[in-house]
C-alpha cells in the first residue's frame, strides 16, 4: 500500500466492490472520492474517510466539475448496471448507463490531471469458453450485459492517446463473500448472485436453493464458474493503480483463481454447511454463459500478486457471516 496517487474518484465507491476498494485505499495517503447515486449503493457502505459525492455518470457536466474541483489524477470505474438478466430485456437503460455512463467519465478527463484508470470489466466479454481463458483470447460477448461492458473497454482504448491516460481494465470473474473487518459486504439482492443468494437461504429454517439451468454442456448439467473473494480483488485495483503510476503502461488483466466450480458444487458445499437445504431447478436464466474461468498466467506475472482469501468454503462463510450482521441491524 506505499504509493500516493493523491486524488482518487472510485465511482460506483458505496456498492459492493466500490466500498472493499475505498476500505482498501483509505489506509494510503490518498484522498478518496466517492461518486455514486446510490440505485445500487448504500449510504451504509460509505466509507467515512472518503469525499462523498451523490451524483451520476449520466451527467457529463457534473464529472467534469467533479474532476476538476478535486483535481483528480487516477480514477477507478465500477459505476454500472450489472444484472445480466435484466440486461437482455433491457438493453437500453444498460447502454445509456454502462456505455454512454463510460464515454461521459472518460470525456470528462479531457484537459484534467488524470493520468490512471482502473475500468471494472468482466468475462463476460469473452462469451462461452471451454477451459481455461486467457487474456489473449479475442472478446466474444455472449450476452448483452458482456457486450456493454466490451464496448467500455473499446472506449478507453480508443481515447488513450488522445487524452493523455494509461488504463488498467480487470475482467472480474464471480466475486463473493464479505470483508474480514466485518464492516462491509454485498447488500443489493436483485443482481441475482449464487453466494449472496445461499447467504440469504442460510438464515431460513428451511432453506430453498434455486438453480437455473441444469442442462449445460458441463460435467454435472449446470454453469461453472470461477470464484474470487472481493477483498483480493479490491487488492488487485491498488496493486493495478501502483503499477499504472510505476511502468505508465496499460493493461488487461483476467481478475480470478483459475479453478472452475459448478453452482452444483457450490450448492454442495452449502449443504455441508447448512441443513435442511431442498434443491430447485429451474430454466436457465437469459444471458447466461455455461462455463467461463480465468488462465492466471499473465496476472500473476504482471502484479505479482498472491491472493490471501483463496478458499471457496470460506468465502461462503464469509458472506453467511455478513448476511447474519446486517439482518440483526435492520
Amino acid at each position: 500500500m506505499k504509493n500516493n496517487h493523491k486524488n482518487i474518484l472510485v465511482t460506483g465507491g458505496a456498492g459492493y466492490i466500490g466500498s472493499h476498494i475505498v476500505e482498501n485505499l483509505v489506509k494510503t495517503k490518498n484522498k478518496v472520492i466517492i461518486l455514486d447515486n446510490l440505485v445500487t449503493g448504500y449510504k451504509r457502505l460509505i466509507n467515512k474517510k472518503a469525499k462523498f459525492i451523490q451524483g451520476d455518470i449520466k451527467k457529463k457536466r457534473e464529472l467534469i466539475k467533479i474532476i476538476k474541483n478535486n483535481n483528480i489524477n487516477s480514477i477507478i470505474h465500477l459505476a454500472a448496471y450489472l444484472n445480466v438478466s435484466e440486461a437482455e430485456k433491457n438493453k437500453k437503460k444498460y447502454y445509456n448507463n454502462n456505455v454512454i455512463g463510460t464515454k461521459n467519465l472518460i470525456e470528462a478527463c479531457k484537459n484534467s490531471s488524470v493520468k490512471n484508470i482502473i475500468f471494472s470489466s468482466s468475462c463476460a466479454v469473452y462469451g462461452n469458453v471451454k477451459g481455461a481463458v486467457s487474456e489473449y483470447k479475442k472478446p466474444d460477448p455472449g450476452g448483452y450485459y458482456g457486450y456493454t461492458k466490451f464496448k467500455g473497454e473499446e472506449l478507453l482504448k480508443k481515447f488513450e492517446k488522445k487524452y493523455n491516460y494509461n488504463f488498467g481494465i480487470l475482467r472480474y470473474f464471480n466475486v463473493a463473500g464479505a470483508s474480514p473487518s466485518g464492516k462491509i459486504g454485498e447488500i443489493e439482492t436483485s443482481h441475482g448472485h449464487l453466494i449472496k443468494n445461499l447467504a440469504i437461504q442460510s438464515l431460513k429454517k428451511n432453506s430453498k436453493v434455486k438453480i437455473f439451468g441444469n442442462n449445460y454442456k458441463t460435467k454435472d448439467g449446470t454453469c461453472i464458474r470461477d470464484y474470487i473473494h472481493v477483498t483480493d480483488l479490491a487488492d488487485i485495483h491498488i496493486k493495478g493503480l501502483d503499477y499504472l503510476k510505476k511502468n505508465k503502461k496499460s493493461f488487461i488483466l483476467n481478475c480470478g483463481y483459475g479453478k472452475g466450480y459448478s453452482v452444483e458444487q457450490i450448492v454442495n458445499i452449502f449443504k455441508r454447511i447448512k441443513k435442511n437445504v431442498s434443491v430447485v431447478y429451474l430454466n436457465r436464466r437469459p444471458g447466461d454463459i455455461a462455463q467461463v474461468y480465468s488462465n492466471t498466467k499473465k496476472f500473476k506475472k504482471l502484479l505479482n500478486w498472491k491472493p490471501r482469501h483463496n478458499n471457496i468454503k470460506k468465502i461462503i462463510l464469509s458472506a453467511i457471516n455478513w448476511e447474519k450482521k446486517i439482518n440483526k441491524n435492520y
